[in-house]
């Protein structure tokens, strides 16, 4: 099975179309659009897994971005319908990193890429470990390879 294919096995897809408010004067997204779409995608993953980060959050815990990497290799533009896959790739004592694929959801094309890494923080804002039920409803998510 080749990358790609392992990235849809496990990946979360949440498809809408990009608003007017999301672009510029040129009716091309602007770069900090994704940035919300990567969260969107992260929301409904969770969901989609069971569980919320409204759940997560009840425990004392967020996630904080800690570092977010996005390649843009085509523009959306207005009124597209966009998919924002999303995966968790890994699961450590104090970290997660998911991996993301945004797409034309008619064509395939892809718009951008990437990943983002968080921290999980307790309500003092200071590192913190992911509890260990968590860690595991998590983990089971992954698929090596």
């Amino acid at each position: 099975m080749s990358k790609i294919d392992r990235f849809k096995e496990v990946a979360v897809e949440t498809t809408f179309r990009v608003r007017y408010a999301e672009t510029d004067q040129m009716g091309i997204v602007h770069h900090s659009a994704y940035i919300v779409w990567l969260e969107e995608g992260r929301s409904q993953w969770m969901r989609a897994n069971g569980s919320s980060y409204v759940e997560f959050e009840a425990d004392g815990l967020a996630l904080s971005v800690i570092e977010l990497h996005l390649r843009y290799e085509r523009p959306a533009k207005y009124d597209q319908l966009v998919t924002v896959r999303c995966r968790l790739d890994e699961v450590r004592s104090r970290q997660m990193q998911y991996s993301y694929e945004v797409l034309n959801a008619e064509t395939g094309e892809i718009f951008a890429s990437g990943y983002s890494k968080h921290v999980c923080i307790n309500r003092a804002g200071k590192a913190a470990k992911i509890p260990d039920s968590w860690r595991q409803r998590l983990a089971g998510t992954i698929v090596a390879g």
